[in-house]
């Protein structure tokens, strides 16, 4: 099992301990891009994904509810890491 499945697997069991770092790496090998953001805020978006990730960054972990939001992207759209 990869390092990246070990994360989201961490992500999906506890949404209150995601590292701010890993959330972004997350999104981006599930092919999310980075569109910038501002202050402690970054945006993400996805081809075909009509839904806008927007995570913050409070202290190093990434606010439980945008885990949440994340993960029910995933979910919703049976979205896979790339390259696994």
């Amino acid at each position: 099992m990869g390092n990246i499945q070990k994360l989201f697997d961490k992500a999906k069991n506890n949404p209150h301990d995601v590292r701010f770092d890993d959330m972004c790496r997350l999104a981006e090998h599930f092919g999310f891009t980075c569109r910038g953001g501002k202050g402690s805020h970054r945006v993400y978006t996805r081809k075909g994904i009509y839904e806008i990730l927007n995570f913050q960054n409070v202290k190093g972990k990434t606010k439980p509810y945008q885990v949440r939001q994340f993960l029910k992207i995933i979910e919703n759209y049976n979205l896979t890491i790339k390259g696994e």
